[in-house]
């Protein structure tokens, strides 16, 4: 009896590993829903979404500038030219960019925190600078009205910081269970996380799919032995590679082949999921939680004028609210000026208008007053 010997086995390729496509900022994953304040969280958020950024940096930027006014006229000139050249920190000078950084950091932790700095005669205020709340601890006393601001020292224990009469501290809408405030994106980390899912989704399917993949198939024709075949494919692969390296050269190279070949577009036959519909219901949520109009930010979603107007209003309130609760830091340092330079401490914020838009609407509602008031005036001349 005769054996043959069994032509080895064509080894086949395995398939090929890929990332897991988790998107980069890792903190939303581990979010955890109705948690404690995480700062680290609410700036990734900011990092990771950059409508959210434009929002918080348009409403910062909508607050806009104030005058403080006295009534002593050797101390209003003083008081401006101290809120005008007064160092913040980083190269920066001016009570401006000193409450463009609180309020940054009041919208997006909840919190903000700052530092009257003296001199070492301590005659004149040295320096504002705004410092990390994340360090800040908050210890309550006996009644809501008594409370200490603290930190950790070196060996890691809380001790309240040893000067709080220079200490300036602004809660963003304290509740009575949240003395530390609440964070203009608290209610954002987890529509953020959802939306990072759908831009990394649409980035990965856009790379396997816009990047064109080929699968080159040769079918043997029968009584081919496996080394034959298996050479055959060699030498297929060698062919096929040659010609797209011709191609990202620039060159034409054609691909002859000998056999039954095959070639297909990997993924093809796939189409990408319309991420327009809940890319725009989660962006929407987003944007009312800022409270900018759609049309501020770039997003020309259907918008009637009227619907536009009271948009803006609706801004405007949000605008005055934030500047009511910038008015007592405000308020603290200038009264501290006055304090060490001998001048009384009574001082008037006047905030500027928010924008042209609410100085044409009064104009128009005087102009209106006017002419019925004139055409009262005419009525009671005719009788």
């Amino acid at each position: 009896m005769r054996f043959e010997k069994k032509p080895p086995a064509i080894a086949t390729a395995a398939a090929q590993l890929r990332g897991g496509g988790r998107h980069p900022f890792g903190v939303l994953d581990r979010y955890v829903p109705l948690d404690t304040a995480q700062i680290p969280l609410y700036r990734a958020v900011r990092e990771a979404v950059p409508i959210v950024d434009a929002a918080l940096s348009k409403l910062i930027r909508l607050v806009g500038g104030l005058t403080v006014v006295c009534d002593h006229t050797a101390a209003q000139a003083g008081l401006e030219r101290f809120l005008t050249e007064v160092d913040t920190g980083r190269g920066q000078r001016g009570l401006q960019s000193f409450l463009d950084c609180y309020l940054d950091t009041m919208l997006t932790c909840g919190r903000a925190v700052g530092e009257l700095v003296l001199d070492r005669e301590g005659r004149e205020i040295a320096a504002l600078l705004c410092g990390d709340p994340a360090f800040l601890e908050i210890r309550e006393g006996d009644s809501p009205l008594d409370f200490q601001l603290c930190a950790r020292d070196e060996s890691g224990q809380i001790k309240p910081l040893p000067y709080p009469d220079l200490l300036l501290f602004t809660p963003f809408q304290p509740q009575a269970d949240c003395p530390y405030g609440v964070s203009l994106l608290r209610s954002m980390p987890f529509l953020t996380e959802i939306l990072l899912k759908i831009y990394q989704a649409v980035g990965m399917n856009w790379e396997r799919v816009g990047n064109l993949r080929f699968a080159v198939i040769n079918k043997p024709e029968q009584g081919l032995d496996g080394a034959s075949a298996q050479e055959r494919c060699a030498a297929l692969a060698r062919e096929w590679s040659a010609a797209m390296q011709a191609g990202r050269d620039g060159s034409v190279r054609d691909f002859v082949a000998v056999g039954d070949v095959d070639i297909k577009v990997i993924g093809a036959d796939n189409q990408i999921l319309d991420s327009q519909v809940p890319v725009r219901q989660i962006l929407e949520q987003l944007v009312a939680r800022t409270g900018i109009p759609p049309f501020l930010l770039g997003l020309s979603w259907s918008s009637t004028e009227r619907m536009s107007t009271q948009q803006a209003d609706m801004m405007t309130s949000e605008i005055t609210a934030i500047r009511r609760s910038l008015e007592p830091v405000v308020r603290r340092i200038c009264r501290l000026w006055l304090a060490v330079h001998g001048f009384g401490t009574d001082v008037r914020i006047e905030w500027e208008d928010i924008n042209l838009q609410d100085e044409v609407e009064e104009a128009k509602a005087d102009l209106y007053r006017e002419q019925a008031r004139a055409l009262a005036i005419q009525n009671d001349g005719e009788k």
